[in-house]
């Protein structure tokens, strides 16, 4: 098959490392991509929601199936607009349509699909720069913490953990009436705060069928000891120790089964991956959030535990044959450690050029926000620029490879935490 990849993360490096593993993969294309994909496949200089361009590209070069990476060009209707043009209306494609996609490009469209369909998630209300005034009183009868969630796409920080009253109120007003994320935030969903552990959950489907993948816990801020401003992900961590088979059963019976059957009862069309960020709260689920993609860095730590052919997995999702699908998952650890560019979520340098291992053993190095410089020196060109994925029959030998291998890995003013794992390790000792 010849397969186009769209996006340029880690998370793409990832799916590109395990597309080129099948049999059933001939020429793999990834557009944009990076200096990572550039070594396994042909990178295309062709942005994620540049349509009309990814139209012609696919009738160019005859590709029969497009796995789309991000969410951006899911929730701008990519696979709507591909459905539109004769030529490309039955093109296998891994990702769900407009529609479907609203599941992450409206938190409020998502939270009422989840009442809508009995699936557990917190209390909430939303409101617009019109209802300013009910918002506020809203807040005076809530508990705290309160979270606030710009409702639209916000590149991973739309969303505030007000501690006190006034920080709520004030925040509130920020994001409606100063636009403090946008458009993103010109409605607002207040949130009930939900206490336990958070981790997330993948699901493969077709819309009709699932296959639930190996489960992940990420680390968000950008501080050791989870402190300091959220990022897109400071590492991943697979499996999970606190998602034992009772919790998961309940995930699949309270959560995945009402998601699947309400997508299909509302007729949203998705052939995709569904993320669902948890809550576990004493052994229960909760919703905080969906996602219509693969989370990074999630990826880099679930794919290497996958043991079964990747490309008929993507191939079950885009033709509704997934039901057949015969998914295998190693018991070996996987644990991502991210590396960021100083100053990173805030400011940061670009173009130092990146030193690394010949030979990254019992680990794989993926790139996220690396390209080469016109001298072809890898350089470091995002905020998220390398991640380090360490395996091993358990936790500890996973992160010691891991960390083992960033160690060899430098550029000028590279951050990453060395404190990615260590809170599960306490939970197991």
């Amino acid at each position: 098959m010849n397969i186009l990849l769209l996006g340029s993360g880690g998370r793409e490096h990832a799916f590109a490392w395990k597309i080129v593993q099948s049999p059933q993969c001939g020429q793999l294309y990834v557009a944009p991509g990076n200096a990572g994909t550039a070594n396994i496949a042909k990178n295309i200089a062709l942005s994620v929601i540049d349509f009309s361009g990814i139209h012609q590209f696919i009738l160019d070069n005859s590709i029969d199936m497009v796995v789309v990476g991000p969410e951006e060009p899911l929730v701008k209707g990519l696979v709507d607009f591909l459905r539109s043009k004769p030529d490309t209306a039955n093109l296998p494609i891994v990702g769900p349509t407009q529609l479907g996609a609203t599941l992450e490009g409206s938190k409020d469209f998502s939270k009422r699909f989840m009442q809508r369909n009995n699936i557990p998630t917190a209390a909430y209300e939303t409101f617009t720069a019109a209802q300013i005034d009910a918002g506020l009183a809203y807040l005076e009868n809530q508990n705290l913490p309160i979270v606030l969630k710009a409702d639209g796409l916000a590149a991973g920080k739309g969303v505030l953990i007000c501690l006190s009253l006034a920080e709520a109120k004030e925040s509130l007003k920020e994001m409606l009436l100063e636009a403090k994320f946008g458009d993103a935030s010109s409605k607002v969903v207040v949130e009930e705060f939900l206490n336990g552990i958070e981790l997330s959950i993948f699901v493969a489907t077709d819309g009709k069928s699932y296959k639930i993948l190996p489960e992940a816990k990420d680390y968000k801020r950008i501080g050791e000891g989870d402190t300091g401003l959220n990022t897109g992900g400071m590492g991943a961590v697979s499996p999970v120790i606190f998602a034992n088979a009772e919790f998961l059963k309940k995930v699949e019976e309270q959560i995945v089964k009402p998601t699947i059957a309400g997508l299909e009862k509302e007729k949203i069309d998705f052939k995709g991956f569904l993320f669902i960020g948890l809550m576990n709260d004493d052994g229960n689920p909760s919703v905080i959030e969906y996602n219509v993609r693969m989370g990074d860095p999630e990826t880099e730590a679930v794919l290497p535990r996958i043991e079964s052919d990747f490309v008929e997995l993507l191939k079950g999702i885009a033709t509704g044959t997934l039901a057949g699908y015969d998914l295998k998952i190693s018991p070996d650890y996987a644990t991502t450690v991210v590396m960021v560019s100083g100053g990173y979520p805030g400011t940061y340098e670009k173009g130092f050029p990146i030193s690394l291992p010949s030979d990254p053993s019992a680990s794989i190095i993926f790139h996220a926000g690396t390209s080469e410089n016109p001298e072809g020196k890898l350089v470091n060109q995002g905020g998220r620029v390398i991640a380090v994925t360490g395996l091993g029959e358990n936790l500890e030998t996973a992160l010691e490879n891991a960390f083992n291998t960033v160690e060899k890995i430098s550029w000028e003013k590279a951050y990453y935490r060395k404190d990615i794992g260590q809170d599960i390790l306490k939970l197991m000792n």
